[in-house]
Protein backbone atom coordinates (compact mmCIF):
# COMPACT_ATOMS: atom_id res chain seq x y z
CA UNK A 1 0.00 0.00 0.00
CA UNK A 2 1.02 4.04 -0.73
CA UNK A 3 1.77 6.20 2.22
CA UNK A 4 1.70 9.70 0.44
CA UNK A 5 3.86 12.53 2.38
CA UNK A 6 3.72 16.33 0.27
CA UNK A 7 6.34 18.62 2.19
CA UNK A 8 8.48 21.56 1.01
CA UNK A 9 11.82 22.37 0.14
CA UNK A 10 13.92 21.89 3.53
CA UNK A 11 11.30 20.66 5.39
CA UNK A 12 12.18 18.22 8.37
CA UNK A 13 10.80 14.31 8.20
CA UNK A 14 10.89 12.22 11.01
CA UNK A 15 10.11 8.61 12.31
CA UNK A 16 8.57 9.83 15.63
CA UNK A 17 5.09 10.97 15.36
CA UNK A 18 4.02 14.29 15.01
CA UNK A 19 0.96 15.40 16.88
CA UNK A 20 0.73 18.51 13.84
CA UNK A 21 1.85 17.34 11.04
CA UNK A 22 2.13 20.57 7.59
CA UNK A 23 4.46 21.16 4.74
CA UNK A 24 7.32 21.82 6.90
CA UNK A 25 7.37 18.72 8.65
CA UNK A 26 6.11 15.22 8.20
CA UNK A 27 6.12 11.80 9.32
CA UNK A 28 8.15 9.09 7.41
CA UNK A 29 8.27 5.16 8.10
CA UNK A 30 11.10 3.94 9.45
CA UNK A 31 12.34 1.72 6.35
CA UNK A 32 12.07 5.19 4.18
CA UNK A 33 13.82 7.26 6.72
CA UNK A 34 16.68 4.57 5.92
CA UNK A 35 16.26 4.03 2.60
CA UNK A 36 17.10 8.46 1.82
CA UNK A 37 19.91 7.57 4.35
CA UNK A 38 21.19 4.92 2.29
CA UNK A 39 20.31 7.31 -0.75
CA UNK A 40 22.32 10.28 -0.13
CA UNK A 41 25.14 8.17 1.27
CA UNK A 42 25.29 6.78 -2.20
CA UNK A 43 24.97 10.32 -4.25
CA UNK A 44 26.91 12.12 -1.78
CA UNK A 45 30.28 11.63 -3.20
CA UNK A 46 29.38 13.86 -6.00
CA UNK A 47 28.71 16.55 -4.63
CA UNK A 48 24.92 16.28 -4.50
CA UNK A 49 22.58 16.23 -1.24
CA UNK A 50 19.37 15.45 -0.88
CA UNK A 51 19.05 15.28 2.53
CA UNK A 52 20.58 16.95 5.84
CA UNK A 53 20.87 13.82 8.94
CA UNK A 54 20.30 15.74 11.92
CA UNK A 55 20.25 13.59 14.25
CA UNK A 56 18.89 9.45 13.98
CA UNK A 57 15.51 10.16 14.05
CA UNK A 58 15.28 13.67 11.90
CA UNK A 59 16.15 14.07 7.77
CA UNK A 60 16.18 17.92 6.56
CA UNK A 61 15.28 17.85 2.72
CA UNK A 62 17.72 20.17 0.65
CA UNK A 63 16.47 22.39 -2.29
CA UNK A 64 15.19 20.02 -4.55
CA UNK A 65 11.72 19.36 -5.72
CA UNK A 66 9.48 16.62 -7.40
CA UNK A 67 8.62 12.98 -6.20
CA UNK A 68 10.66 10.20 -4.65
CA UNK A 69 9.51 6.73 -4.46
CA UNK A 70 10.28 4.43 -2.22
CA UNK A 71 10.72 0.52 -2.15
CA UNK A 72 8.46 -0.37 0.68
CA UNK A 73 5.81 2.00 -1.22
CA UNK A 74 6.00 5.64 0.34
CA UNK A 75 5.86 8.34 -1.97
CA UNK A 76 7.58 12.12 -1.00
CA UNK A 77 6.17 14.74 -2.69
CA UNK A 78 8.15 17.82 -2.38
CA UNK A 79 6.84 21.10 -3.49
CA UNK A 80 8.85 24.85 -3.86
CA UNK A 81 8.81 27.02 -1.00
CA UNK A 82 8.20 30.62 -2.79
CA UNK A 83 6.32 32.03 0.53
CA UNK A 84 6.97 32.27 4.33
CA UNK A 85 4.21 30.64 6.43
CA UNK A 86 2.11 27.20 5.82
CA UNK A 87 1.40 28.12 1.99
CA UNK A 88 -1.64 26.07 0.10
CA UNK A 89 -0.28 22.68 -0.70
CA UNK A 90 -2.47 23.00 -4.26
CA UNK A 91 -1.18 25.98 -5.64
CA UNK A 92 2.90 25.22 -5.07
CA UNK A 93 1.94 21.95 -7.00
CA UNK A 94 0.33 24.11 -9.59
CA UNK A 95 3.52 26.34 -9.50
CA UNK A 96 5.85 23.25 -9.66
CA UNK A 97 4.12 22.36 -12.76
CA UNK A 98 4.22 24.92 -14.88
CA UNK A 99 8.16 25.61 -14.10
CA UNK A 100 8.87 22.00 -15.10
CA UNK A 101 6.77 22.34 -18.27
CA UNK A 102 8.43 25.77 -18.97
CA UNK A 103 12.16 25.07 -17.55
CA UNK A 104 11.96 22.02 -19.93
CA UNK A 105 9.91 22.99 -22.91
CA UNK A 106 7.14 20.44 -22.70
CA UNK A 107 4.38 20.33 -25.27
CA UNK A 108 1.00 20.31 -22.04
CA UNK A 109 -2.08 19.75 -23.48
CA UNK A 110 -4.89 20.48 -21.27
CA UNK A 111 -8.23 18.88 -21.95
CA UNK A 112 -11.71 18.49 -20.69
CA UNK A 113 -12.39 17.27 -17.00
CA UNK A 114 -8.52 16.18 -16.19
CA UNK A 115 -7.27 19.44 -16.72
CA UNK A 116 -9.12 20.80 -14.08
CA UNK A 117 -8.36 18.36 -11.44
CA UNK A 118 -4.85 17.79 -12.57
CA UNK A 119 -3.02 19.30 -9.85
CA UNK A 120 -4.94 17.52 -6.85
CA UNK A 121 -2.65 14.54 -8.17
CA UNK A 122 1.02 14.10 -7.46
CA UNK A 123 4.01 15.04 -9.73
CA UNK A 124 4.47 11.86 -11.13
CA UNK A 125 0.41 11.29 -11.73
CA UNK A 126 0.47 14.67 -13.74
CA UNK A 127 3.22 13.55 -15.95
CA UNK A 128 1.64 10.12 -16.14
CA UNK A 129 -1.63 11.68 -17.37
CA UNK A 130 0.32 14.58 -20.06
CA UNK A 131 2.36 11.02 -21.54
CA UNK A 132 -1.01 9.28 -21.86
CA UNK A 133 -2.81 12.38 -23.38
CA UNK A 134 -0.08 12.68 -25.40
CA UNK A 135 0.14 9.30 -26.81
CA UNK A 136 -3.36 8.97 -27.28
CA UNK A 137 -3.31 12.10 -29.70
CA UNK A 138 -0.26 10.13 -31.60
CA UNK A 139 -2.53 6.93 -31.71
CA UNK A 140 -5.22 8.49 -33.33
CA UNK A 141 -3.07 10.07 -36.02
CA UNK A 142 -1.45 6.91 -36.83
CA UNK A 143 1.38 4.26 -35.24
CA UNK A 144 4.80 4.90 -37.94
CA UNK A 145 5.58 1.31 -39.20
CA UNK A 146 9.12 0.95 -41.07
CA UNK A 147 10.76 -1.36 -43.49
CA UNK A 148 12.55 -4.23 -41.17
CA UNK A 149 15.18 -6.45 -43.25
CA UNK A 150 14.66 -10.23 -42.14
CA UNK A 151 16.96 -13.03 -43.48
CA UNK A 152 15.53 -16.65 -43.14
CA UNK A 153 15.76 -20.01 -44.39
CA UNK A 154 11.96 -21.00 -46.18
CA UNK A 155 11.21 -23.50 -48.73
CA UNK A 156 9.94 -20.84 -50.59
CA UNK A 157 11.55 -18.32 -52.72
CA UNK A 158 10.66 -14.79 -51.96
CA UNK A 159 12.54 -11.74 -51.92
CA UNK A 160 16.31 -11.94 -52.65
CA UNK A 161 18.23 -15.16 -52.07
CA UNK A 162 21.11 -14.93 -50.77
CA UNK A 163 23.80 -17.18 -52.93
CA UNK A 164 26.84 -17.02 -50.58
CA UNK A 165 25.00 -18.54 -47.62
CA UNK A 166 22.75 -20.99 -50.16
CA UNK A 167 26.35 -22.55 -51.55
CA UNK A 168 27.43 -22.93 -47.87
CA UNK A 169 24.37 -25.04 -47.14
CA UNK A 170 25.78 -28.66 -46.29
CA UNK A 171 24.22 -31.71 -48.45
CA UNK A 172 20.93 -32.38 -47.73
CA UNK A 173 19.85 -28.88 -46.77
CA UNK A 174 19.37 -26.94 -50.45
CA UNK A 175 15.55 -27.45 -50.46
CA UNK A 176 15.80 -24.64 -48.05
CA UNK A 177 15.87 -20.94 -49.47
CA UNK A 178 18.40 -18.31 -48.03
CA UNK A 179 16.30 -15.36 -48.52
CA UNK A 180 16.51 -11.65 -47.06
CA UNK A 181 13.42 -9.41 -47.57
CA UNK A 182 12.18 -6.53 -45.93
CA UNK A 183 8.34 -6.52 -43.93
CA UNK A 184 6.76 -3.50 -43.31
CA UNK A 185 6.60 -3.38 -38.85
CA UNK A 186 5.80 -1.28 -35.89
CA UNK A 187 8.62 -2.56 -34.36
CA UNK A 188 10.71 0.18 -34.41
CA UNK A 189 12.87 2.53 -31.67
CA UNK A 190 10.01 4.69 -31.22
CA UNK A 191 7.25 2.48 -30.51
CA UNK A 192 9.41 0.32 -28.22
CA UNK A 193 9.99 2.96 -26.25
CA UNK A 194 6.49 4.21 -26.02
CA UNK A 195 5.29 0.28 -25.16
CA UNK A 196 7.91 0.39 -22.48
CA UNK A 197 6.73 3.52 -20.98
CA UNK A 198 3.38 2.26 -20.68
CA UNK A 199 3.72 -0.61 -19.55
CA UNK A 200 6.02 0.96 -16.57
CA UNK A 201 2.84 3.43 -16.13
CA UNK A 202 0.67 0.17 -16.12
CA UNK A 203 2.37 -0.84 -12.48
CA UNK A 204 3.01 2.45 -11.17
CA UNK A 205 0.34 4.61 -11.54
CA UNK A 206 -1.96 5.00 -7.92
CA UNK A 207 -4.90 6.79 -10.36
CA UNK A 208 -7.79 4.53 -12.19
CA UNK A 209 -8.68 6.83 -14.77
CA UNK A 210 -4.54 6.61 -15.77
CA UNK A 211 -4.76 2.81 -15.59
CA UNK A 212 -7.66 2.28 -17.37
CA UNK A 213 -6.22 4.76 -20.53
CA UNK A 214 -3.02 3.13 -20.00
CA UNK A 215 -3.93 -0.26 -20.00
CA UNK A 216 -6.02 0.53 -23.58
CA UNK A 217 -3.31 1.90 -25.31
CA UNK A 218 -1.01 -0.90 -23.88
CA UNK A 219 -3.68 -3.70 -25.73
CA UNK A 220 -2.47 -1.47 -28.96
CA UNK A 221 1.31 -1.83 -28.53
CA UNK A 222 0.64 -5.71 -27.64
CA UNK A 223 2.80 -6.77 -31.32
CA UNK A 224 5.22 -4.48 -30.45
CA UNK A 225 8.35 -5.73 -28.35
CA UNK A 226 9.33 -3.49 -25.21
CA UNK A 227 12.65 -1.52 -25.83
CA UNK A 228 15.94 -3.51 -24.29
CA UNK A 229 18.35 -0.60 -24.37
CA UNK A 230 16.68 2.48 -23.91
CA UNK A 231 19.79 4.62 -24.33
CA UNK A 232 20.37 3.47 -27.52
CA UNK A 233 16.58 3.85 -28.92
CA UNK A 234 16.19 7.18 -27.86
CA UNK A 235 19.28 7.81 -30.18
CA UNK A 236 17.33 6.08 -32.81
CA UNK A 237 14.62 8.37 -32.39
CA UNK A 238 14.07 10.12 -35.80
CA UNK A 239 12.37 13.39 -36.05
CA UNK A 240 11.55 14.33 -39.93
CA UNK A 241 8.63 14.91 -41.26
CA UNK A 242 7.27 11.77 -41.56
CA UNK A 243 7.71 11.38 -38.01
CA UNK A 244 6.90 14.98 -36.51
CA UNK A 245 3.83 14.19 -34.76
CA UNK A 246 5.82 11.86 -32.09
CA UNK A 247 7.67 14.85 -31.52
CA UNK A 248 5.20 16.25 -28.72
CA UNK A 249 5.43 13.03 -26.68
CA UNK A 250 9.16 12.22 -26.60
CA UNK A 251 9.89 14.50 -23.64
CA UNK A 252 7.02 12.78 -21.59
CA UNK A 253 8.44 9.33 -22.84
CA UNK A 254 12.19 10.66 -21.35
CA UNK A 255 10.19 11.90 -18.30
CA UNK A 256 8.65 8.54 -17.49
CA UNK A 257 11.48 6.38 -18.11
CA UNK A 258 13.60 8.70 -16.40
CA UNK A 259 15.92 10.13 -18.93
CA UNK A 260 15.33 13.66 -18.02
CA UNK A 261 15.58 13.54 -14.04
CA UNK A 262 18.48 15.91 -13.06
CA UNK A 263 19.19 14.01 -9.82
CA UNK A 264 19.49 10.02 -11.07
CA UNK A 265 18.52 7.78 -7.77
CA UNK A 266 21.22 5.17 -7.13
CA UNK A 267 20.26 1.75 -6.36
CA UNK A 268 18.49 -1.78 -7.84
CA UNK A 269 14.63 0.08 -7.27
CA UNK A 270 13.15 1.42 -9.96
CA UNK A 271 9.62 3.55 -8.96
CA UNK A 272 9.22 6.67 -10.56
CA UNK A 273 11.43 9.27 -9.21
CA UNK A 274 11.50 12.87 -10.61
CA UNK A 275 14.07 15.05 -8.62
CA UNK A 276 14.55 19.19 -10.20
CA UNK A 277 17.34 21.24 -8.07
CA UNK A 278 15.24 24.39 -7.49
CA UNK A 279 17.74 26.82 -8.29
CA UNK A 280 18.37 25.38 -11.40
CA UNK A 281 14.52 24.89 -12.26
CA UNK A 282 13.68 28.89 -11.70
CA UNK A 283 16.89 29.61 -13.88
CA UNK A 284 15.56 27.77 -16.70
CA UNK A 285 12.12 29.26 -16.20
CA UNK A 286 13.06 32.45 -16.19
CA UNK A 287 15.32 32.22 -18.98
CA UNK A 288 12.40 30.45 -21.27
CA UNK A 289 10.24 33.44 -20.82
CA UNK A 290 12.84 36.38 -20.94
CA UNK A 291 13.42 34.50 -24.58
CA UNK A 292 9.91 34.99 -25.75
CA UNK A 293 9.89 38.22 -23.92
CA UNK A 294 12.82 39.79 -25.56
CA UNK A 295 12.91 41.94 -29.11
CA UNK A 296 13.77 40.45 -32.26
CA UNK A 297 17.31 42.27 -32.62
CA UNK A 298 18.26 40.79 -29.04
CA UNK A 299 20.18 37.98 -28.04
CA UNK A 300 19.71 35.60 -24.98
CA UNK A 301 23.24 33.20 -23.66
CA UNK A 302 22.61 31.30 -21.26
CA UNK A 303 25.18 30.11 -18.65
CA UNK A 304 27.90 32.03 -20.83
CA UNK A 305 31.37 31.06 -20.99
CA UNK A 306 33.44 33.93 -22.49
CA UNK A 307 35.30 35.45 -19.71
CA UNK A 308 37.87 33.73 -16.77
CA UNK A 309 38.39 35.60 -13.98
CA UNK A 310 42.28 35.99 -14.25
CA UNK A 311 45.34 34.58 -16.00
CA UNK A 312 48.04 32.26 -14.80
CA UNK A 313 50.66 30.96 -15.93
CA UNK A 314 49.59 31.60 -19.87
CA UNK A 315 46.35 30.39 -19.47
CA UNK A 316 43.14 31.51 -18.18
CA UNK A 317 41.32 30.38 -14.66
CA UNK A 318 38.59 30.33 -12.87
CA UNK A 319 35.80 30.32 -16.02
CA UNK A 320 33.09 32.98 -14.92
CA UNK A 321 28.85 31.74 -16.03
CA UNK A 322 26.44 34.30 -15.89
CA UNK A 323 23.10 32.43 -15.40
CA UNK A 324 22.05 35.49 -18.44
CA UNK A 325 23.61 37.42 -20.82
CA UNK A 326 21.83 39.61 -23.14
CA UNK A 327 22.81 41.47 -26.10
CA UNK A 328 20.88 44.31 -28.42
CA UNK A 329 23.04 46.78 -30.71
CA UNK A 330 26.25 46.66 -29.01
CA UNK A 331 24.61 46.92 -25.44
CA UNK A 332 25.29 44.03 -23.06
CA UNK A 333 23.08 43.42 -19.76
CA UNK A 334 24.09 40.32 -17.13
CA UNK A 335 22.05 38.81 -15.26
CA UNK A 336 21.78 36.03 -12.63
CA UNK A 337 18.86 33.96 -10.80
CA UNK A 338 18.42 33.16 -7.25
CA UNK A 339 16.34 31.35 -5.95
CA UNK A 340 16.09 32.54 -2.18
CA UNK A 341 13.44 34.67 -0.38
CA UNK A 342 14.58 38.39 -0.38
CA UNK A 343 12.85 40.78 2.20
CA UNK A 344 12.20 44.39 1.00
CA UNK A 345 11.38 46.07 4.04
CA UNK A 346 14.59 44.49 6.14
CA UNK A 347 17.37 46.78 5.15
CA UNK A 348 18.81 46.19 8.87
CA UNK A 349 19.53 42.90 7.56
CA UNK A 350 20.70 43.70 3.64
CA UNK A 351 17.31 42.75 3.04
CA UNK A 352 18.45 38.74 3.27
CA UNK A 353 20.74 39.24 0.23
CA UNK A 354 24.10 37.33 0.13
CA UNK A 355 27.39 39.37 0.21
CA UNK A 356 29.15 36.29 -1.95
CA UNK A 357 26.27 36.98 -4.91
CA UNK A 358 27.38 40.59 -4.91
CA UNK A 359 31.04 39.57 -5.43
CA UNK A 360 29.79 37.51 -8.15
CA UNK A 361 28.60 40.32 -10.11
CA UNK A 362 30.99 42.49 -9.45
CA UNK A 363 33.25 40.22 -11.23
CA UNK A 364 31.03 39.45 -14.42
CA UNK A 365 30.37 43.20 -14.18
CA UNK A 366 34.05 43.51 -14.53
CA UNK A 367 34.58 40.92 -17.20
CA UNK A 368 31.63 40.82 -19.44
CA UNK A 369 30.66 44.44 -19.14
CA UNK A 370 34.02 45.89 -18.86
CA UNK A 371 33.14 47.58 -15.72
CA UNK A 372 30.29 49.61 -17.58
CA UNK A 373 26.67 48.63 -17.65
CA UNK A 374 23.44 47.44 -15.92
CA UNK A 375 23.50 44.06 -13.67
CA UNK A 376 20.66 42.45 -11.88
CA UNK A 377 19.68 39.56 -9.23
CA UNK A 378 16.56 38.21 -9.99
CA UNK A 379 14.67 36.81 -7.31
CA UNK A 380 10.73 35.22 -6.98
CA UNK A 381 8.53 37.84 -6.36
CA UNK A 382 6.48 37.66 -2.96
CA UNK A 383 4.21 39.38 -0.18
CA UNK A 384 7.69 40.64 1.36
CA UNK A 385 8.97 41.57 -2.17
CA UNK A 386 6.68 42.93 -4.67
CA UNK A 387 9.18 45.50 -6.30
CA UNK A 388 12.45 46.07 -7.17
CA UNK A 389 15.07 47.67 -4.46
CA UNK A 390 16.85 50.80 -4.69
CA UNK A 391 20.00 50.28 -6.92
CA UNK A 392 23.12 48.92 -5.57
CA UNK A 393 25.99 51.39 -7.39
CA UNK A 394 29.48 49.23 -7.08
CA UNK A 395 30.71 52.90 -9.13
CA UNK A 396 29.51 55.56 -11.41
CA UNK A 397 29.27 53.15 -13.98
CA UNK A 398 28.38 49.69 -12.61
CA UNK A 399 24.86 49.45 -10.97
CA UNK A 400 23.34 46.51 -9.84
CA UNK A 401 19.28 46.01 -9.40
CA UNK A 402 17.68 43.21 -7.12
CA UNK A 403 14.66 42.63 -9.60
CA UNK A 404 11.83 40.29 -8.57
CA UNK A 405 10.06 37.72 -11.46
CA UNK A 406 6.31 37.34 -10.76
CA UNK A 407 6.33 33.72 -10.81
CA UNK A 408 2.24 33.86 -11.49
CA UNK A 409 2.33 36.55 -14.89
CA UNK A 410 5.57 35.22 -15.69
CA UNK A 411 6.73 38.35 -15.55
CA UNK A 412 9.77 40.53 -14.43
CA UNK A 413 8.87 43.50 -12.31
CA UNK A 414 11.43 46.28 -13.68
CA UNK A 415 10.08 49.16 -14.46
CA UNK A 416 11.96 49.88 -16.57
CA UNK A 417 14.61 50.15 -14.77
CA UNK A 418 17.43 48.21 -16.41
CA UNK A 419 16.32 49.08 -19.58
CA UNK A 420 16.38 45.79 -20.90
CA UNK A 421 15.07 45.22 -24.49
CA UNK A 422 11.45 43.53 -23.66
CA UNK A 423 8.61 43.43 -25.92
CA UNK A 424 6.24 43.52 -22.80
CA UNK A 425 6.72 44.17 -19.19
CA UNK A 426 4.42 45.19 -16.47
CA UNK A 427 3.04 49.05 -16.61
CA UNK A 428 3.39 49.62 -13.24
CA UNK A 429 4.29 47.69 -9.98
CA UNK A 430 0.77 46.95 -8.59
CA UNK A 431 -0.53 46.21 -12.02
CA UNK A 432 0.27 43.02 -13.47
CA UNK A 433 -2.40 42.94 -16.27
CA UNK A 434 -2.26 45.82 -18.04
CA UNK A 435 1.40 46.21 -20.52
CA UNK A 436 2.71 48.65 -22.79
CA UNK A 437 5.35 48.44 -25.21
CA UNK A 438 8.68 49.47 -23.86
CA UNK A 439 11.26 52.22 -25.14
CA UNK A 440 13.86 50.51 -25.13
CA UNK A 441 17.45 52.91 -24.47
CA UNK A 442 20.47 51.53 -25.27
CA UNK A 443 23.95 52.72 -24.04
CA UNK A 444 27.33 51.51 -25.50
CA UNK A 445 29.72 49.73 -23.46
Amino acid sequence: MTASVTVREYARLTTAPIAEISLDRAQISVSAFEWLCRMNAKISPSGTSLVQVEDRRWLRLDNYVGVIETPCGTRIEILPKHEEGSGDAATSRELMCRMIAGALDLPVREVGETALQRFNAPLTEWVIAQFLFALDHLIKRGVRSDYVRVEAAERHLRGQLDTVRQLRLPPGHQHNFQIRHDIYSPDRAENRLLKLAVEHICQRTQNPASWRLAQELRTLFHEIPRSTNVAEDFKRWRTDRLMAHYQAVRPWCELVLSRQMPLSVVGAWQGISLLFPMEKLFERYVAAHLGKALHADARLTTQATARYLCQHDGGAIFQLRPDLLIEQSGTRWILDTKWKLVDGANKAKNYGLSQADFYQLFAYGQKYLSGKGELALIYPRRSAFMEPLPVFEFNSDLRLWVLPFDLHSDALIDRYLTKLPLLRTPSTVNDDIAFQVQAVETVPV
